[in-house]
């Protein structure tokens, strides 16, 4: 019988090359590559076929909510996001870039007294969420492209959502 041991070595080598270039990723790595969506609707006071979706908003005080299909807003448009201190507790701070900003305003000065149901999907798979996350009412024009609210979220997966939206906002060139 013959023992080849160099070849073995070699196969060896190779193997354990190929698994260090290719191996697991770390949970740093998944953080800096984590993503994050958020889409606002707007409130409809009709219900249109086809047009219009009836969602529940909110798990531990249930709000149905009438909104139009379309998001007139998305994470594509979000310049910043940052968690803010807020009454004991936190909300979740978006700032919009130039056009969010227009779209923003232009909105919230059309449709007053009306709510933005917003919709978010974070996490990392094969922990993916897809939550409403609020429907703040709107009681005024927002010109400066801000919109501050307190997430349907605990603190963590706050996090995880200006995670995502930040590193979105670096790679689209639009972070602050």
């Amino acid at each position: 019988m013959v023992i080849r041991p160099l070849r073995f070595n070699i196969y060896l080598l190779l193997l354990s090359v190929l698994g260090a270039l290719t191996g697991c990723q770390t949970a740093e790595s998944k953080r800096a590559h984590q993503l994050a969506t958020v889409r606002l609707y707007l409130e409809s006071n009709v219900e249109v076929v086809d047009h219009t979706e009836v969602v529940t908003v909110c798990r531990s005080a249930p709000m149905v909510v009438n909104v139009i299909n379309n998001p007139f807003l998305n994470e594509s448009l979000v310049a910043n996001a940052s968690l803010v201190e807020e009454h004991g507790g936190f909300a979740l701070k978006l700032e919009f870039n130039k056009l969010g900003q227009t779209i923003l305003e232009q909105y919230s000065a059309a449709n007053p007294n009306r709510r933005f149901a917003i919709r978010s999907q974070f996490g990392v798979e094969p922990d993916l969420k897809d939550r409403w996350l609020g429907a703040p009412r709107v009681t005024h024009r927002i010109k400066d492209g801000v919109l501050i609210f307190t997430p349907d979220t605990d603190r963590e997966e706050a996090e995880q959502i200006v995670l995502g939206l930040n590193n979105l906002a670096e790679k689209n060139g639009e972070k602050l």
